[in-house]
């Protein structure tokens, strides 16, 4: 009992002294740096799809910063998730042009957390609601 008292506060005050010397964390817009490492080069900068690779596709890729003024107003929240996530089917969406990043999530956290209890459709849904977070502040 003694031996856990002493090293919880030795980690104690590990994490004060660590604390003080540290240099403050940059805040990281991990939304916008989503969209810009998946979906700026099909959708570009301002999300109005004339991404540098926009002229490469067969199909013109969506305004993004148009989605909620299509929609009366109402960013379409559940919709974009499923097609963000891709990994069923929507409904009336056709042939599927994007890549299913639900899957390439789940690929991505086993490779990168493969020794690591963790539950993948946390990290899956962290990354795609970070990324409709994003797309959000760019609606007109």
């Amino acid at each position: 009992m003694q031996d856990t008292q002493n090293i919880s506060a030795f980690v104690g005050f590990l994490l004060v002294l660590v604390s003080s010397v540290a240099l403050p964390a940059e805040k990281i817009d991990l939304g916008r740096v989503e969209y810009t490492r998946n979906c700026l080069n099909c959708h570009g900068e301002k999300g109005d799809g004339n991404g540098p690779y926009a002229s490469l596709l067969n199909k013109t890729p969506s305004d993004l910063s148009l989605l909620a003024k299509v929609n009366k107003g109402v960013f379409p929240f559940a919709r974009v998730y499923e097609v963000i996530d891709g990994r069923q089917a929507v409904k009336g969406h056709g042939q599927r042009d994007m890549p299913i990043w639900g899957n390439a999530y789940r690929i991505e956290s086993g490779e990168q957390l493969f020794e690591t209890h963790y539950d993948p459709e946390i990290y899956v849904r962290t990354r795609i609601l970070a990324l409709i977070e994003y797309v959000s502040r760019l609606q007109k």
